[in-house]
């Protein structure tokens, strides 16, 4: 087991070493159902607080998303701790009032954790696609800078550059229902790969960096008349 990871359990472990040397230290065993409950409670939010990097989704880009995810825990923690040690130091003989304040407690936790990651979901899906439709661009952008430098014939990279033009200027957004299209000139431009590497003869290439530029152009106008 690596050093730091034995740190960090030697580190949480010191509240509940601490707190329940105190517990028992100070009140011992003989203590009423309200003091059990709140003792149960408090070492349930803790276990939570330790839980919480388990339900936020890896990756330092998620750091930003985990973050209110972090702080509610915190904050349930904070609010179970101070009312679950008040309970413990005055110990009503009645049980009710400390459980259904400290399980309110916890449904509000619970509620708004749930909330939270279900937020957090949204915006994952919408940070993922984003970052497909930026993939889109650089994969084109990529492919076509390279043929840019193997093509010799003036026209036949004049051509080409047109069209590595137009895909690098083009809209990063993205819509659903253009997927297809896009694929489609992601498999033109692997066809010109093709054609260029194989020697194709420059009418050729030329005709096939026409075709990829009319279907760029294509997609661009079709973005603008789906966002409308």
């Amino acid at each position: 087991m690596k050093t730091v990871n034995v740190q960090w359990i030697i580190l949480q472990s010191i509240f509940l070493i601490v707190f329940n040397v105190m517990f028992f230290a100070i009140g011992g065993f003989d203590r009423n159902a309200s003091v059990w409950i709140s003792y149960g409670f408090i070492h349930f939010a803790y276990f939570v607080l330790l839980l919480t990097p388990l339900l936020i989704r890896g990756g330092k880009k998620w750091t930003e998303l985990g973050f209110p995810i972090y702080a509610m825990s915190t904050n349930y923690f904070v609010a179970e701790f101070f009312a679950g040690v008040l309970f413990i130091l005055i110990a009503p003989n009645g049980y009710m009032a400390a459980l259904l304040i400290q399980l309110f407690l916890a449904g509000l936790y619970g509620v708004a954790l749930m909330s939270i990651m279900i937020a957090n979901e949204y915006t994952s899906a919408a940070v993922e696609e984003r970052q497909g439709q930026i993939s889109y661009i650089k994969d084109a952008s990529a492919k076509l800078k390279i043929l840019l430098e193997t093509v010799g014939d003036k026209e036949t990279k004049k051509k080409v550059e047109k069209a590595y033009d137009a895909i690098y200027s083009s809209p990063v957004k993205s819509h659903p229902n253009l997927a297809q299209m896009e694929n489609s000139i992601l498999r033109s431009i692997k066809e010109l790969e093709q054609a260029v590497s194989m020697g194709g003869g420059n009418e050729h290439i030329i005709s096939l960096a026409s075709s990829l530029l009319a279907a760029v152009n294509e997609r661009n106008l079709r973005l603008k008349s789906e966002e409308a």
